[in-house]
């Protein structure tokens, strides 16, 4: 059985899956979303993988250093030991610049005696669909090129032997060495010193980040990995914020859902966004604005659910049938067709964050005036669509529904436009979007709640729990101690939690029932449950939660209901902004006055 045993590394232009074991079986150059070149995640033959191997009586302990995204593999046999030191190179190089090469360095370092590895180092070239060449070029490096494309080539540094590499031979370790995976032509000399030099600058940066972070009595630990994930997972060329960094990990073995989450979602995204904001990272916050800026670039503009994580608006699925899929789950696919769909709570997300904007750190008059454009057009497109159904948050893609937490997140957008428009004393816009809020509450109250079910409902048209409408008091729809939302609470947990943890909903979609719980649904119990005076439940639940990470503290999309196994795409960014903002929520409750500011 595979497993999610993974840590990540990366610079916020690329990221790779290193195993517990040392491989790197995910790896895309020179960007999150390029083709794979090592994608032995998807397929154990031809995917392609890099790694040091070792004999069998080596034990394997993996950890991240602290405070940063560089990650440490110790290998210890009880006669030789040494660790290897993964990381991209990430620092800044002036006051709004930083380095970000599409490069991995693995460092090695002895630790005592003379260990014996081997290098697996085997690259496969676009998804595993090319024919790879690997050269030896004068010592100087390896470079590995496609048969169908001499363009795309990379190359592999090393003050190893580099017969020795490609040859797959034992090579016994005597002095510290390094490998440096590079997707470009290194212009200066590569040698120990410079690996190192690269290691520092790169660490450094990672805990001065780290240390602009608010800190916390409880539940530190998860929250200063989470938030180290979701800033590995922003784009930083454009400040898009990515779903996940894989494609095509199943949500339930053997089973057809299988997507593409390499994108920038703009519900996640502005989640993400709005998290880095309660922990003090403006910075991610303010890029994100830019990036939807960059998008909506004219007032005849429409907002789409999701984009390219260079702002590009068609993302056309393919599928890739010459792979076998995570434990032969097929499709494997690149792409995603739900860029076309209609989903109007993304709306509500992305207006909460751009009232953030307004309220925290506005830019100058031309900047305010022009993201006030943003708020228009969004504003616009949500009294124009508020009453039609949609795909809703869950992506259905068959058959269209008046969800009602769309219709909750088509209020909350327009109530942060109302409260944008009183900043500014734009009173026109005040009444006008007032009024519309008022018409989509009240259509809610109206259509959502069921009396014959004492709850709201997932959609006007049916009687179904659906996990999302635990949310309606987070983002302020209704108050905690409204009779209608205890209720739901209560008939939300009745019917969705199964063995600890949640299903999103339990109708039938587009590929049957669901069968595997997903996370960050659980997560929102623990809010609602805690919100609504069931503290001692919240914080058992949740501290269950914390136990089901992996190894090195990542989360998946989905969890196993029996096994707890970790499923879907990884990391998931939904998955750690929820760990975050839920343990943020328990420490503050419990140490509201003990918040350490650096």
């Amino acid at each position: 059985m595979k497993t999610l045993d993974y840590g990540v590394i990366g610079n916020c232009r690329s990221a790779a899956l290193v195993s517990k074991t040392g491989q790197i079986d995910w790896l895309c150059f020179p960007d999150f979303d390029s083709p794979s070149i090592f994608g032995r995640l998807l397929d154990e033959e031809k995917g392609g993988s890099f790694g040091i191997l070792t004999s069998d009586d080596y034990k394997i302990s993996q950890a991240y250093i602290e405070q940063t995204n560089i990650l440490q593999t110790k290998f210890d046999n009880g006669s030789s030991a040494f660790e290897l030191i993964d990381f991209m190179p990430r620092y800044q190089t002036g006051s709004k610049t930083h380095y970000t090469p599409p490069e991995v360095y693995r460092s090695i370092r002895i630790l005592y005696g003379s260990p014996t590895i081997r290098i697996d180092y085997t690259p496969s070239m676009n998804y595993a669909a090319d024919v790879t060449v690997k050269e030896n070029i004068n010592d100087e490096f390896v470079r590995t090129k496609s048969s169908n494309n001499h363009k795309d080539t990379v190359y592999l540094y090393s003050d190893l032997n580099l017969q020795d590499i490609i040859d797959g031979n034992e090579i016994v370790l005597t002095k510290d060495s390094f490998l440096l995976f590079s997707y470009y032509q290194k212009l200066i000399p590569i040698d120990l010193d410079r690996v190192n030099l690269e290691y520092q600058r790169t660490r450094v940066y990672w805990l001065n980040w780290s240390n602009r972070s608010r800190k916390f009595i409880n539940y530190n630990k998860e929250i200063s990995r989470s938030m180290l994930v979701l800033k590995l997972m922003s784009f930083h060329r454009t400040g898009a914020v990515l779903a996940a960094l894989t494609t095509s990990l199943p949500e339930a073995i053997g089973e057809e859902r299988n997507w593409d989450y390499r994108f920038c979602w703009v519900r996640d995204a502005s989640m993400s966004i709005n998290t880095l904001l309660k922990l003090n990272h403006h910075g991610a916050a303010s890029r994100f604005i830019t990036f939807i800026k960059n998008i909506l670039k004219s007032k005849n503009d429409s907002l789409q659910i999701m984009y390219g994580i260079r702002g590009e608006r068609i993302l056309t699925e393919k599928l890739l049938p010459h792979l076998s899929g995570f434990e032969n789950s097929k499709p494997v696919r690149i792409g995603n067709e739900a860029y076309i769909q209609e989903q109007n709570d993304s709306s509500g997300y992305l207006m909460d964050v751009i009232y953030q904007y307004f309220a925290n750190f506005p830019g100058s008059l031309d900047e305010v005036e022009e993201m006030f454009e943003v708020v228009k057009i969004i504003a616009k497109d949500v009294v124009e669509n508020w009453r039609k159904p949609d795909k809703g948050i869950w992506e259905i893609r068959t058959k269209n529904h008046h969800f009602v937490f769309s219709k909750v997140m088509c209020w909350v957008a327009l109530d942060r436009a109302v409260k944008i428009a009183e900043l500014l004393n734009r009173e026109y816009f005040v009444s006008k979007w007032g009024q519309e809020a008022y018409l989509i509450k009240e259509d809610v109250l109206l259509n959502g709640w069921k009396e014959e079910i004492q709850s709201f409902s997932q959609a006007y048209d049916n009687l179904n729990m659906d996990s999302s409408l635990l949310l309606m008091e987070a983002y302020g729809f209704i108050e905690a101690d409204d009779d209608k939302y205890i209720k739901t609470v209560i008939a939300v947990k009745d019917s969705l939690l199964f063995n600890g943890l949640m299903y999103r909903y339990k109708n039938e979609d587009d590929f049957g029932l669901p069968s595997s719980a997903f996370t960050i649904c659980t997560f929102w119990l623990v809010r609602a449950l805690f919100v609504t005076g069931q503290q001692d439940d919240a914080r058992k639940i949740f501290n269950q939660l914390c136990s089901y990470t992996n190894h090195v503290g990542l989360m998946s999309e989905d969890l196993d209901f029996i096994s707890k196994r970790q499923l879907g795409n990884f990391p998931q960014a939904y998955s750690h902004l929820a760990m975050i903002d839920i343990g943020i929520l328990l420490s503050e409750e419990k140490n509201r006055s003990h918040f350490i500011r650096p």
